[in-house]
């Protein structure tokens, strides 16, 4: 089932002006005298996506009646942090589009696209310590260490086709899911107290947070470029095994498990994807995969629970649903 193109509109509707405080905050922390950093301001400003982290920032705060007035200004550091991931992402991946938009490593070159990263990570660290609680400083530079981490430790795993899946999970859980667990953490217990339900809604942006990833894991496995509007195949290409291959691999015979290295290894292959489910039963694998997305997001709906009835926890509810359904 493909989502509602509306569907997440009326997920973030309660949060809205919210959104709107926050993309201020943003447009003024990337203000910039240099007109090199002005346009790849510019550029990056049309792929800035769903903006899916922000809002959870926002929804968690209304959900717990925790909301403040720098939730807007959190919300902004969060998504510039993304921001500057998917930078940083796009160098690690080779790839070349990202919402039908050039990549910044496409549109300039590499070097280039670290810099600006480096630039983002910079603004928003200099906000967060502009704000009254540190917390919020301590709780991004952790994530931030984890999501290092966790690209490191997948770049130290490629073309390991006999992964455990909980070290898959634990690899996407860290490098995806650690700023979703943080901007839920962070929505429900700025400016510091809160504990137990901050612990419970981070819990909560994990589980969510990694479902997200194993379905983008499938999306790039399934997907043509113009379904997913970016890069898709660059998993494959990268060496990187995902969960759908992970299954398929461990129930396939030897012919077929040399047929699926070949498809990742051998030189000269310009799809190999295309190869690759020529090789294997990748239609078992994303079901699978996407059994346990749900599984997640059915154990993150539960947590839910503690929360007083309202339209931002309906609203977080129903982000689990886009999450399970979307197909970019």
């Amino acid at each position: 089932m493909n989502p509602d193109p509306q569907q997440l509109q009326r997920v973030i509707a309660p949060v809205q002006d919210g959104l709107e405080r926050m993309r201020n905050v943003i447009a003024l922390q990337l203000a910039d005298a240099s007109p090199a950093v002005r346009d790849m301001v510019e550029h990056v400003g049309r792929f800035q996506g769903k903006q899916m982290r922000g809002a959870l920032v926002l929804l968690c705060g209304d959900a717990s009646s925790n909301s403040t007035d720098e939730h807007a200004s959190i919300a902004a550091v969060v998504e510039m942090i993304h921001l500057a991931t998917l930078v940083h992402d796009d160098v690690l991946d080779g790839a070349k589009v990202r919402r039908r938009v050039a990549c910044v490593n496409e549109r300039w070159d590499n070097q280039v696209a670290v810099l600006f990263g480096d630039y983002l990570y910079a603004r928003a660290f200099a906000l967060s310590t502009d704000l009254s609680s540190r917390l919020c400083s301590r709780v991004l530079a952790e994530a931030t260490r984890r999501i290092c981490i966790g690209e490191i430790e997948q770049a130290a795993s490629r073309y390991d086709f006999e992964m455990r899946q909980e070290r898959y999970e634990w690899i996407a859980g860290a490098k995806t899911a650690t700023l979703y667990a943080a901007a839920c953490e962070l929505g429900a217990r700025y400016p510091g107290g809160h504990e137990s339900m901050g612990a419970n809604m981070r819990q909560f942006g994990y589980e969510l947070g990694l479902a997200f990833q194993i379905i983008d894991d499938c999306i790039d496995l399934t997907a043509s470029a113009e379904q997913a509007g970016k890069s898709v195949g660059t998993d494959v290409a990268d060496g990187k095994v995902t969960l759908p291959v992970l299954w398929a691999y461990a129930r396939a015979d030897e012919a077929h498990r040399a047929a699926i290295r070949d498809a990742y290894t051998l030189e000269g292959i310009e799809d190999r994807v295309a190869r690759l489910r020529a090789a294997c039963d990748l239609a078992g694998g994303v079901e699978y995969a996407r059994a346990r997305a749900r599984e997640l997001l059915n154990s993150a709906v539960a947590r839910l629970a503690t929360l007083p009835a309202g339209p931002s926890r309906a609203s977080l509810e129903d982000m689990a649903g886009f999450v399970l359904e979307r197909n970019h």
